[in-house]
């Protein structure tokens, strides 16, 4: 077993202004909290970009997990709500995971 950051970079779309942003942050952060009560998820860090242009993204969540915990967060009530509630909101993500 090794050490996972699951990283999602998030691009919101138009419809988002800076005082939504700022909204979604906190509900974000909010729901995100809730994964270290998963066996195995050990932080989440959310990082908001601090410089507002068009080709950068919005939002970086870290996760960092045992490796093997990754299909648990798949399947975790947290991640179906995220991708249920805050698609609306997106207009692209990427998912990048690396070990330590």
């Amino acid at each position: 077993m090794s050490d996972l950051q699951h990283c999602i970079l998030v691009k919101y779309n138009d419809t988002v202004t800076d005082e939504k942003k700022e909204e979604l942050y906190l509900e974000i952060r909010d729901l995100f909290d809730g994964l270290t009560a998963i066996d195995g998820i050990h932080s989440v860090k959310l990082l908001k970009n601090v410089i507002n242009r068009p080709n950068r993204y919005d939002l970086l969540i870290r996760i960092s997990m045992d490796d093997t915990v990754l299909p648990m967060y798949d399947d975790s009530a947290i991640h179906k709500k995220w991708k249920n509630d805050y698609a609306e909101y997106l207009e692209k993500k990427a998912i990048f995971d690396y070990g330590n």
